[in-house]
């Protein structure tokens, strides 16, 4: 059976999918080229696994459950377009958390240190909770000053709040379209 490219992430409400898609409008109206993510296909990326063998799965996802189940649901308050690297240099646009942050890191810490094991490095970057919105595409600069400007207004964007109270176990299948998403295990955080 061929590997499966997976991922952890936290999904998103409807209201934050609804905001999110109304600022991804509101970036577009830049003339710089930016491949913008489907708006079904956002949600908080905790670790990004890469090709996983078939018969490894079970062992993720128990690994993903230890590590999330004694962690209590929280609100998470989703809030302010920003850029990495940098505003001023925006090579991804993203939505960013607030309150909740907080929590969502311990999460990522728990999953890093009972997926090492299995053979999964820890991430070395600080893990920062973002809602990737888009990915700046190489090329002429056309159109990356008004980006840039839309970001630092939208600063303070307010996205909404919502409550976190499972993780998702997610295959992705890259295709011509984008890519999609299968759920292969959602884990609840049961604060036990």
């Amino acid at each position: 059976m061929n590997p499966l490219r997976t991922f952890i992430a936290v999904e998103i409400s409807p209201e934050i999918r609804s905001s999110a898609h109304r600022l991804i409008e509101r970036l577009r109206v830049s003339q710089a080229k930016v491949k913008w993510i489907e708006t079904d296909n956002l949600h908080f990326t905790l670790k990004f696994l890469g090709d996983v063998a078939a018969e490894k799965i079970n062992d993720v996802c128990r690994a993903v459950d230890a590590a999330a189940s004694p962690i209590m649901p929280f609100e998470l308050i989703v809030r302010g377009c920003g850029a990495f690297p940098s505003p001023s240099r925006p090579r991804t646009v993203w939505l960013g958390a607030d309150e909740g942050a907080e929590p969502m890191e311990l999460l990522v810490q728990a999953i890093e240190q009972l997926l090492e094991p299995l053979g999964f490095p820890r991430e070395h970057r600080r893990f920062t909770p973002h809602l990737t919105l888009g990915r700046v595409r190489e090329g002429p600069a056309t159109g990356l000053h008004q980006l840039t400007e839309l970001i630092a207004k939208h600063g303070d964007f307010d996205v909404g709040s919502m409550i976190v109270d499972e993780v998702t176990v997610f295959s992705s299948t890259l295709s011509r379209g984008g890519s999609k998403y299968e759920a292969l295990a959602r884990i609840e955080l049961r604060g036990e």
